[in-house]
Order: C-alpha cells, then sequence, then structure tokens
C-alpha cells in the first residue's frame, strides 16, 4: 500500500511540475493581489466558520457514540479526541489513514476493530447522504437564472438523489435481510472468482454488522440528524469562507446555491488525498472551479481555495497534534497500525 502511494505521489508531483512548467509564460499570476485578498478578507467570517469545523467534530463524536450504544455505552464525548487525532492523521498522512479512527475507538472502548470498520462505514454513508440530500435541496429551489449551465446542474442533482434513493433502500434491504443479500453476491461473484466472491461477501455482511446499531426507526432518525446538523455547519463553513473575500465582488456576493457547486468539486478534489501533494492539487482544482464556473480571477479564486483548504481540513491539526501529546498517540505509529489491521480484515474476508 505505501509503494503505491508513493509511486502515486510521485505520479502527481510530475504532473503538477509538468503544468506549473506549461503555465508559467502562459498564465499571468500576480502575487501581490494575491496577498492583497487575503489581507482585505474579513477574517471574523472565517473564524466563524473554522469554529462551524470544530462544532462538526463534536458532532461526530456523539454520532460515533450513539452508533455503538448498543454494543457498550460509552460518554457522547468520549471519543472526541478519537475524531479530532483521526482527522489530523488523514490531513497529514492522506487517506491512507483514514482506517486511524476506527483503530483509535477500538483501542479506547476495547471492541473489535472490524466492529469499529462497520460503523465507519455506516457514518460514511449518512455522510455521503446527508450532503447528497443537502445539495439536491438547495440546487432544485434555486431561483431562475441562479447558477451557470442550470440544465447540467440539476440533471446531476437529479442522478445524485436517484442514487441516494438507492443507497437508501440497498441500506433497508441489507438491514432486514443481510445473510440472504450477502450470500446471493458471493455466489454472483464466485462465477468469476471464488476469492472475490468470498470478500464481497464478507464486505456485505461486515456492513450488515454495521447495521446492527440501528435496531429501530429512532436510531436511524438520531443518526440522520446528527449527520445533516454536521453537514449544515460545513456548508455554512464554506459560505463564511468564501464570502469573507470581500475584495472580490463575485465571492462577497456568492449565493448558497453557487456555493453548493463549490462544495461538490472541494468535495470531489479531496476524494483521493495524498499527503502535502494533495493540498496543492486541491487548492487548484477548487481554483479552477470557481474561475470557471463564477468568472473569479486567477488570485482571489487561489487566496479563497488555500483558505477553504486550510478552515475545512488542515484547521484540525494544531489541536489534534497537542490532543495526541495529551493522549500519548504517535500519528505515525496508529497510522501502521491502521494499515495492519486493515490489512489484516481484508486477508481474512477473502480467505472466508
Amino acid at each position: 500500500m505505501k509503494k503505491k502511494q508513493l509511486i502515486m505521489g510521485l505520479i502527481v508531483l510530475a504532473a503538477l511540475v509538468a503544468l506549473v512548467i506549461w503555465g508559467r509564460d502562459r498564465i499571468h499570476f500576480d502575487f501581490g493581489v494575491f496577498r492583497s485578498q487575503l489581507a482585505l478578507a474579513d477574517w471574523r467570517k472565517i473564524g466563524i466558520a473554522l469554529g462551524c469545523i470544530y462544532v462538526g467534530y463534536i458532532f461526530r463524536s456523539v454520532r460515533w457514540a450513539l452508533l455503538l450504544r448498543h454494543n457498550k455505552k460509552v460518554g457522547l464525548l468520549s471519543l472526541l479526541g478519537t475524531q479530532v487525532i483521526g482527522f489530523t492523521a488523514v490531513a497529514l498522512i492522506g487517506r491512507i489513514a483514514d482506517p486511524v479512527r476506527p483503530v483509535l475507538v477500538a483501542k479506547k472502548t476495547g471492541l473489535p476493530f472490524s466492529n469499529q470498520i462497520a460503523v465507519y462505514i455506516v457514518e460514511r454513508l449518512f455522510d455521503g447522504g446527508s450532503m447528497a440530500l443537502i445539495f439536491c435541496s438547495v440546487i432544485l429551489l434555486a431561483p431562475a437564472g441562479a447558477l451557470p449551465h442550470p440544465e447540467i446542474v440539476k440533471k446531476v442533482s437529479y442522478g445524485a438523489l436517484a442514487t441516494t434513493a438507492a443507497g437508501a433502500l440497498f441500506l433497508v434491504i441489507v438491514r432486514l435481510s443481510g445473510t440472504l443479500v450477502a450470500s446471493f453476491f458471493e455466489r454472483s461473484f464466485g462465477l468469476l472468482s471464488k476469492g472475490v466472491g468470498r470478500a464481497v461477501g464478507e464486505k456485505i455482511r461486515t456492513f450488515h454488522k454495521g447495521l446492527d446499531t440501528l435496531r429501530s426507526f429512532a436510531d436511524f432518525a438520531i443518526a440522520l440528524s446528527l449527520s445533516l446538523g454536521m453537514w449544515v455547519l460545513i456548508t455554512v463553513a464554506y459560505l463564511e469562507t468564501t464570502t469573507a473575500f470581500v475584495a472580490s465582488p463575485q465571492l462577497a456576493q456568492l449565493t448558497l446555491a453557487k456555493c453548493m457547486l463549490l462544495m461538490a468539486s472541494s468535495m470531489a478534489a479531496s476524494g483521493f488525498q495524498l499527503p502535502i501533494i494533495g493540498w496543492f492539487s486541491q487548492i487548484g482544482i477548487v481554483a479552477a472551479a470557481m474561475s470557471g464556473l463564477f468568472g473569479v480571477a486567477t488570485e482571489p479564486a487561489t487566496a479563497c481555495a488555500a483558505t477553504l483548504l486550510a478552515v475545512t481540513f488542515l484547521g484540525i491539526i494544531p489541536v489534534g497534534l497537542v490532543w495526541s501529546r495529551v493522549e500519548h498517540v504517535s500519528l505515525r505509529k496508529v497510522a501502521a497500525e491502521s494499515e495492519h489491521a486493515e490489512e489484516e480484515l481484508a486477508a481474512r474476508e477473502t480467505a472466508g
């Protein structure tokens, strides 16, 4: 896994270097304007945005604790450190550190790692569904003329809504008949490869175990409410950060509907996050989206994209580093442990 990440990192780095060389004489970038955009920004709004992100981690802690309560009751804020340290690891090490949170929770609660992976999968489903619901609601209710290329954007929204509905239906089916669904897919994929079939079947069984945390409609409603509340906070953080750049009319007057497009581009860019290098690629993608969709000049778009990354993704790093020292957690060590635990789990699933 590390070798693959290194190779991918070198490829991305080479692509970035080639892009810089290509654009050096073709794209004019005024660093003076870039600095003035940052200096003139309303930092009170950026502070509010960072506060929203921090409160979002409290929502994450409460949600994970509630998803665990049928297996083990823990304090609603007792897992806050695992969330903060886990996302700090992702920010510094990359998406390969995603399993750090399940590992930390497993250590803290004494529950199996496989159980926490199941909770993690359910958590991610709620994140994706909540984001899709907010995105589609804002886009489809936007007044005429509020969005660039509205016909394309609305088609994408309908597609996202249909995908969310299909995902919710699959969730219900697996919750009610997980064993039968796992057996069906195991036999189907087993026609191609028995190993793949067993792995797919075990993944669905693991997912089914995670859904055991949702034993009633009240469980589902609480998890969904917390997820929606957290993503509303994230949306507010994006909007506050973007409109803080008062020296750029396009950014200062950005509407909520346009902000949703910006969020979607940012989420897509962060889907595969490499350490350090991924920060710059994400800034470039989000800045390009601002320029292409809303006509924002290169300098304010880059300043805003960099600030969005700092607020929504990197802002947790100082808190996480301090928290990890207090709890005597080595980020590098726990990342290696999480990678090893994930590989062991995958091997067990493949072996059946």
